[in-house]
């Protein structure tokens, strides 16, 4: 037998729950402020209990570490963000789906917390979505977890000058690992989530694809996804529109219905990410803004404030405008040019190909439009030849190579040769 604790609190109160557990059964708890008594239940049946809000919050953070149960054919694990999406996705994938949210990180200076996905308010709506259709909710507070392997290295790569999509390293690896992860001790035969995307057989192999929706595809966002875990998971918004989920979430009645989209880069919690590098311990550091000809042109506070691309926030005044085309860590210098000299036609990137192609459509930056281009494999990635020049391809963004709708390959660009 094991004893287990949890606490929430909010606006000056406290809710706390022990609870004693033998062979996966609660024996024994002490949990007031539920809607029914815990003694003699699963974990699972538990998870399904309501209450009050700081009630199920305390009784969520007891479960979560040590939840577990017994497989079963029908259920599904469904990753809940607290919005209309990942709702859907729960209505979509039968009657033995269950909910789990990821509670991760936040900057506490950020703004706007309450619009992240993996916020306390995001976590509490997630669970309420579940136990409105009778449905278990498990939160898994990985905070910690996330801010090493996401946040950390966010930070890190600035530092060198790069400029790194988080959402790419969150979704490809961190979240689907520890969703993954969960779904078997949950006992289920499947993770589902509600990103817009999908999954195509390629000749016996299981690619990833874009969503049906083009303005909503996440298949760049979830390109470092590897597709041998894809025979697990499941994408049920993926032939869908936005329009249609949201019109599916009030004819169910879902109180997440008309709930905002969640932000980019969560973590920021809605601050400028040059704020909160600033805040992490890239400090300012004045140093030049030079041509290419090595003359300075200006001053800056820091080399991590500029991307390549980049043309405000430069200062300079010139005859014709200037871009940002490379920042130089060790001199904390940044590069500056016309746009006619941030063309680049052959990109060096580290990572894979899913599936040999000679050609593809890459694309190399999330709202950027995909370049036809040559591929050849190298020991580290593939190389890119780009059939029309690419403007503002910066190191540490993502290329994500296309065969029609399918992901045959995706990873890190490298620093211009």
């Amino acid at each position: 037998m094991i004893e287990v604790f949890g606490d929430s609190s909010r606006d000056g109160e406290l809710a706390l729950v022990r609870l004693a557990i033998d062979g996966g059964r609660i024996v024994d708890a002490d949990a007031p402020g539920l809607e029914r008594p815990l003694a003699g239940l699963t974990l699972l049946e538990a998870a399904a209990v309501g209450g009050e809000t700081l009630a199920v919050d305390a009784l969520a953070n007891a479960l979560g570490p040590v939840f577990r149960a017994a497989p079963a054919p029908g259920r599904v694990a469904v990753a809940m963000s607290g919005g209309v999406d990942s709702a859907v996705a729960l209505l979509r994938s039968g009657p033995d789906a269950m909910g789990v949210t990821l509670r991760l990180w936040l900057d506490p200076d950020g703004p706007d917390t309450e619009r992240a996905c993996c916020s306390p308010e995001a976590v509490i709506a997630a669970r309420e979505t579940c136990h409105a259709l009778g449905r278990p909710h498990v939160t898994l507070d990985l905070r910690e977890e996330f801010r090493r392997a996401v946040v950390g290295p966010f930070v890190r790569s600035f530092a060198r000058g790069e400029t790194p999509n988080p959402c790419i390293r969150c979704n490809g690896s961190f979240r689907f690992a520890e969703l993954l992860a969960f779904a078997l001790r949950a006992g289920a035969r499947s993770l589902a989530t509600g990103h817009y995307a999908r999954i195509v057989d390629r000749g016996g192999r299981l690619l990833l694809a874009r969503g049906a929706d083009p303005r909503k595809d996440q298949s760049y966002m979830l390109a470092r996804l590897d597709p041998r875990l894809l025979e697990r998971i499941a994408f049920p918004l993926g032939g869908s529109s936005k329009d249609e989920v949201r019109a599916e979430a009030r004819a169910a009645g879902l109180a997440v219905a008309s709930r905002a989209e969640s932000q980019e880069a969560c973590f920021l919690a809605g601050g400028d990410y040059r704020d909160f590098l600033a805040r992490r311990g890239l400090k300012a550091a004045p140093g030049s803004i030079r041509g290419e000809d090595g003359d300075e042109l200006g001053r800056h506070e820091g080399f991590w404030r500029f991307t390549p691309g980049q043309r405000r926030g430069l200062g300079i005044a010139a005859a014709e405008p200037l871009y940002a085309l490379r920042t130089e860590p060790g001199t904390n210098t940044v590069v500056v040019g016309p746009r006619e000299s941030l063309a680049r036609r052959d990109v060096d990137v580290r990572g894979r190909l899913y599936i040999p192609v000679d050609r593809a459509e890459a694309k190399l930056r999330y709202r950027s439009p995909a370049v036809a281009a040559s591929v050849e494999e190298t020991a580290s990635g593939f190389r890119l030849q780009l059939d029309e020049p690419a403007y503002g391809v910066a190191p540490g963004q993502a290329a994500v190579l296309y065969d029609g709708d399918a992901v045959v390959g995706a990873g890190t660009i490298g620093p211009a040769a």
